[in-house]
């Protein structure tokens, strides 16, 4: 019989999925005002004071006046790659591309992550992420099939290529920082969002301004920021200390057709058959990828 508090920690998990989930409706409904890269460079600026007073704490200030250079160069680089490169190809993609294209461009992270962990890691996928990587590539092909694509949908899909790049990369960054031990996730996660969000708002504001933004879009981004970004990550790591390795996998997959769902009911976007075989067929693909990978962490 599964305990209460166990069950309590799943639907802890499947809430989180579900707030990064509505993340994709509600970064549609603020493109409407707010640029992409400055959208993107505001969240996350927001999200990055939310743990100031967390951070603000005397060992985690301690912590981070004793951080090597190398430690610095890796955590730059990390904000680098997976905030400004990855989330801002993220809101760029969403501004070009419907939210279940994005979605099912992102869940190629893992099998992108898998060739690297070869090559970078010395990591050897097992026949189970092979297969899984190949059912992915079934799934994408289903999904895109018959293919005719229009000018920004061309471009959207390079930007979430790169973007899908991008993640890969700064998952193999991550997993080199975190595997040492030696720098708590909590100052991992503030310097490298701060260094990243920073960019994108330089980046954002240079090439589009300064934005006008109404009341209702202020409240879409601080709810983005606040609830989607600094409490659901922080949430979601509390729930990994009792999951299993499958069961985060699992319930992280579900994030593919709940995008889907979603945005059919509040964005009006439609889904044939032969796209929604694809879809789970890829997040079939994806959850095997993952298994191994979140087995095996470090």
């Amino acid at each position: 019989m599964i305990k209460s508090s166990r069950i309590f920690t799943i639907f802890q998990a499947l809430f989180v999925t579900f707030l990064w989930s509505t993340s994709f409706i509600i970064i549609k409904w603020g493109l409407i005002e707010i640029p992409p890269i400055t959208y993107a460079g505001l969240r996350y600026i927001i999200a990055f004071l939310c743990f100031i007073p967390f951070v603000s704490r005397k060992k985690y200030i301690t912590e981070i006046k004793q951080l090597k250079t190398s430690q610095w160069k890796k955590l730059i680089l990390l904000g680098f790659v997976f905030y400004t490169f990855t989330q801002g190809a993220q809101f760029l993609g969403l501004s070009l591309l419907p939210s279940v294209t994005v979605s099912l461009m992102l869940n190629f992270t893992p099998i992108i992550v898998a060739i690297l962990g070869v090559f970078l890691l010395n990591e050897k996928p097992t026949t189970l992420q092979w297969v899984g990587s190949l059912l992915f590539i079934v799934g994408i092909i289903t999904y895109f099939l018959p293919i005719s694509l229009i000018g920004n949908e061309i471009i959207g899909l390079t930007v979430m290529l790169v973007g899908v790049l991008a993640n890969a990369i700064s998952a193999i960054i991550g997993r080199d920082i975190n595997r040492n031990k030696d720098i708590s996730p909590l100052v991992i996660t503030f310097i490298s969002m701060g260094v990243g969000a920073i960019l994108l708002i330089v980046i954002g504001i240079s090439m589009n301004g300064i934005p006008t933004i109404s009341f209702k879009t202020w409240i879409y981004l601080i709810w983005l920021a606040v609830v989607n970004t600094a409490f659901a990550f922080t949430l979601w790591n509390l729930t990994l200390r009792s999951l299993t390795a499958m069961e985060s996998s699992i319930i992280n997959g579900t994030m593919l057709i709940q995008i889907a769902l979603l945005a059919w009911y509040f964005l009006g976007e439609t889904i044939s058959l032969h796209e929604g075989i694809g879809l789970v067929i890829a997040a079939l693909g994806a959850f095997f990828v993952q298994i191994k990978k979140r087995n095996n962490p470090k």
